[in-house]
């Protein structure tokens, strides 16, 4: 865990008695994240998962919380934040914001099929749906605006290839508007490590929940796809899978088709997400907070990802699915 804040049983049971879910029976830290520290917390009404957040302070916090028990009660399988008994999905914990929500059953799948990335691309379609209705607004904080200051900070860890690389895919990002394509709420972050998946009673895996929603925002929706494409669909050389793409994005169009802008746009959107978290990794692997815990991953892959798209970007292409 990147940043870890020390919570006893005897601190959660106090805390917990502002809540309506039991008494504390068990508590473990869960050792992954970088943005927060997380907890499984056992009562004798159920599992819960306890978050505190690191980074980001109260009076950021409600969109992401509203965000959450918005989607749920349009049945789209994710945590559901617990009101207090002051009816506030926040509280604060060992001096840090904190909230906790219901527990999802199911597990990461780290290699996944075709099978998987269409269960995925359909969730996907149905949460970009259900987000058309929520009212509350936040710009997306790592947007352009972002990987352009950060990366004035990384070019002195870069080699002069890379920081051209940099420099000339925020020059080309810059030049290009998305006043025509749909937006929305996104995800932002939707990895193979922020999916569940559980399995139903036919045998057959289902998204069990979309966890980790505190990089979500409004945004255009089909780079919310180009980000999770560039996670799930990719081979070990870092190019596009095609049965995982086509099966990700034949599944989503099923339910929210994609519009010809958008279908003109994907070449476009694939590089903007490979930029984002090239650089977002970079940061982390560079500039870690002072007293953090390194978890950083590998900033190589979002490089080659990259790479590979500008490659594919120099032919006639548009999104084919």
């Amino acid at each position: 865990m990147s940043v870890f804040t020390t919570v006893t049983p005897e601190q959660l049971s106090t805390w917990l008695k502002d809540y309506s879910i039991g008494l504390l029976t068990d508590l473990q830290g869960i050792l992954s994240g970088i943005e927060n520290t997380n907890y499984f917390v056992t009562t004798t009404h159920g599992r819960f998962v306890l978050t505190l957040f690191e980074k980001l302070k109260p009076h950021e916090l409600p969109f992401y919380l509203n965000l959450m028990a918005h989607l749920s009660s349009h049945g789209i399988p994710c945590p559901k934040p617990i009101a207090s008994l002051h009816n506030s999905f926040l509280g604060e914990l060992n001096s840090k914001p904190a909230t906790i929500v219901t527990f999802l059953e199911g597990r990461p799948v780290l290699d996944p099929t075709p099978q998987h990335c269409a269960r995925v691309g359909e969730v996907l379609a149905e949460m970009h749906q259900a987000g058309c209705t929520y009212r509350d607004y936040l710009e997306n904080l790592r947007g352009p605006k972002w990987w352009t200051a950060s990366a004035v900070e990384i070019y002195p860890f870069l080699s002069a290839e890379d920081a051209e690389l940099m420099r000339s895919e925020i020059r080309f990002q810059s030049s290009h508007r998305h006043d025509d394509l749909p937006r929305g709420v996104i995800h932002a972050d939707l990895f193979r490590d922020n999916v569940l998946f559980r399995t139903n009673e036919s045998g057959a895996d289902m998204v069990g929940g979309f966890i980790d929603f505190y990089f979500a925002c409004v945004d255009v929706l089909i780079y919310d796809v180009a980000i999770t494409v560039n996670d799930w669909c990719m081979d070990a050389d870092c190019r596009l899978d095609p049965a995982r793409t086509g099966a990700l994005l034949n599944a989503y169009q099923q339910v929210r088709p994609f519009t010809d802008a958008e279908r003109l746009a994907w070449p476009v959107m694939l590089r903007a997400g490979a930029l984002r978290f090239w650089v977002s990794r970079l940061y982390d692997f560079h500039l870690p907070r002072p007293g953090e815990l390194t978890h950083a991953h590998d900033p190589d892959r979002f490089r080659k990802i990259l790479l590979h798209h500008l490659d594919e970007s120099r032919r006639p292409s548009r999104l084919s699915a």
